[in-house]
Formats: C-alpha cells, sequence, structure tokens
C-alpha cells in the first residue's frame, strides 16, 4: 500500500495539542511545552477541551472526537501533539472519520494510548503516524531531554533514522513498515480489522504489566494468522516494572524461536524519560542488531 507521509515540520509551522485519551490537568506543564515550542520557532494552538475532564478521559467521546477532527481539518495547523496517553481512544476509533484524516494529513505523535489511533489512521487513512514524546510528560518537563528533542526532530523533519539495539535474541536480516507501540493499545484492537497488509517491522513496549500478561498478549498477536504471516522482525523497548526479568528474556527467546524472525531488544522506545521517535507506515530495515528507517 501506499502510505501517505504528511509534510516534514519546519519552523513557523502551527502546532496543535489535543487530548482525546486522558484528562490533562497539569496546566502547568502544557504552557510550558506551548512555550517551548513558540521559543523554538513554532506557533502552538490548545484544542477546546484540552483542560476538560470527564471520569478518567479528557471529556466525552463526542468533545474528544471534535477537537480530533477540528485540528486535522484546520489548514492552519500542520502538526498535532498530544497531550497525555491514559484511556480513552478505544472509544472513538468506529467514529472517526477517516476520509477527513486522510485529505487532511497531518504530522500526528503520541504513543502509549495514542497508539490505538496511530494503528487506525495506518489501517483506514493510509497516514504515516509517529510514535513520539507527548506535550504533558515531555515537552512540558521542567528539564527536557535532549536526547529525545532530537530524535523527535529527526523523525518529524523527515531525516533517515539509525538505531541500535543491545541484546539479540535471533540475529538475521528483515524489512517491513514499522508497526507497533504500546503493547496493551495493539492488543485492544484484537476483534477488528487493523492489521496492515504489509510485510512489518513489529515494535512494543509497556508499563506495568507482569510478564504472564506480556506472554498473553504476545500470544494473542501470533495467534491472529496474519500478524504471524507478516511479521517480518521484532524491535522490543522497554517492559518497565514487569518484575522478573529472567522470565521476560525466557519468553523473548521462545517467541524469537518460535518465530524465527530476527528479535532484537535495547531500543529507548519506553515511558521513561529519554526514549526515541518511530514514523509509524515507514519502511525499516533490521540488519543485526541496527534498526534503519527510511526518510
Amino acid at each position: 500500500m501506499n502510505y501517505i507521509k504528511p509534510d516534514n515540520l519546519n519552523k513557523g509551522d502551527t502546532i496543535t495539542f489535543i487530548a482525546p485519551a486522558g484528562s490533562v490537568l497539569d496546566k502547568d506543564a502544557i504552557f510550558r511545552a506551548k512555550d517551548y515550542f513558540e521559543e523554538n520557532g513554532y506557533k502552538v494552538k490548545f484544542s477546546e477541551h484540552l483542560f476538560s475532564q470527564n471520569k478518567y478521559m479528557s471529556d466525552t467521546d463526542e468533545n474528544r472526537l471534535n477537537d480530533l477532527h477540528n485540528a486535522f481539518a484546520d489548514k492552519d495547523t500542520q502538526a498535532i501533539i498530544c497531550g497525555r496517553g491514559g484511556y480513552g481512544t478505544l472509544r472513538l476509533i468506529e467514529k472517526i472519520d477517516y476520509n477527513l484524516i486522510r485529505s487532511n494529513p497531518k504530522i500526528f505523535c503520541g504513543y502509549s494510548d495514542i497508539t490505538i489511533l496511530s494503528t487506525m489512521f495506518l489501517k483506514r487513512a493510509g497516514l504515516i503516524t509517529y510514535s513520539s514524546p507527548m506535550a504533558r510528560g515531555d515537552f512540558g518537563k521542567e528539564e527536557k531531554s535532549e536526547y529525545t528533542l532530537k530524535n523527535f526532530y529527526n523523525a518529524v523533519e523527515g531525516k533517515d533514522l539509525i538505531f541500535n539495539g543491545n541484546k539479540v535474541y535471533k540475529s538475521g536480516n528483515a524489512k517491513g513498515i514499522m508497526f507497533g507501540g504500546n503493547l496493551a493499545s495493539i492488543v485492544s484492537l484484537c476483534g477488528i480489522d487493523f492489521l496492515p497488509d504489509d510485510d512489518l517491522i513489529f515494535f512494543a513496549e509497556d508499563l506495568n504489566e507482569p510478564v504472564y500478561k506480556i506472554d498473553r498478549m504476545f500470544t494473542q498477536l501470533m495467534n491472529i494468522k496474519k500478524f504471524r504471516y507478516n511479521v517480518k522482525g521484532i524491535i522490543l523497548g522497554d517492559f518497565l516494572d514487569s518484575g522478573y526479568p529472567e522470565q521476560l528474556e525466557e519468553l523473548f527467546n521462545e517467541i524469537s524461536n518460535e518465530l524465527n524472525i530476527p528479535v532484537i531488544s535495547g531500543f529507548k522506545i519506553t515511558h521513561n524519560t529519554d526514549k526515541i521517535t518511530i514514523p509509524i507506515g515507514k519502511q525499516g530495515i533490521i540488519d543485526n542488531d541496527t534498526l534503519f528507517i527510511k526518510s
């Protein structure tokens, strides 16, 4: 499939912050993120319901959906950065106007629960998005990670990307489009048609999931014939606070042996401070312990 690559980010562009998932109550962090981008030559807009709250979400489904649609429809906006993850995007995916997304391609950024939107934008609108830092927890920090910032700009400015892992479970070479993100978010889509038809380099991370649940989620994916057939390599980020690291190592060895494809870990795909940005839908190449993503 020919996927839609949004224009690269340039100085002077307008970035809109939205909150399609959890509530963004830390206004100070959001304004720090706004100040950061404006000091570096960009303009920033806030979605109408950015600071709202409805239970554990930022607002009602209708208002979050409207903010999402309005950001894509806005001719002055070149990039959309989500405020945070949490929960809520799964409630939106059958209500989104994917024709609107396809007709107004923009840089779209986020991780964690936002993985669900990136997955469905790729599948139903053909839009390349970015597993990337977010407004509140990354750009809104008082002390920002230079590593995270550098990797973010490299990706959204359209540069070739090269990342190295530190543990090879199974070596080899593979190529396919980059696909993945937060593992639990991806698995929550099982039951609908969410997998691309292309060869895949699958990347994954998670937080606060015990090893047996990580096992369950990978097994659930591998039980899907299309996933098993299309996945050509696996890139592993952090699985923070999972407990029993030796069991996690054993699990990844089992996965690499069962699928018989390259599996490499040690990439900074994470909920931690230092993180890389990965374009979802761009072509990736695995060469032993190295991941190369074409511009």
